[in-house]
């Protein structure tokens, strides 16, 4: 994702798997401060990818946005404190 910024998704409901519109994006695990170390993944050619800290299981969905997950709710913001 050259010239952007790379989303960030958080797990906080425990789904087992999110469907995602991007195939490079880091994963929080949950909002902080239950979050994780915050991991960059790449699916590369595959279509999916685990999370090795949360075992969250990331679908690629070319439907969606990069900033859109299905279940809802996953992309992770970042507060300014």
């Amino acid at each position: 994702m050259a010239g952007g910024s790379i989303p960030h998704f958080q797990n906080d409901a425990g789904y087992a798997a999110i469907d995602i519109g991007v195939k490079e994006f880091m994963c929080t695990g949950a909002n902080p401060p239950f979050d994780h170390p915050h991991v960059f993944l790449d699916m590369g050619d595959d279509n999916e990818k685990v999370c090795p800290y949360c075992s969250t299981l990331y679908r690629y969905s070319p439907k969606l946005k990069a900033t859109e997950t299905q279940p809802a709710g996953c992309l992770y913001i970042h507060q300014a404190a």
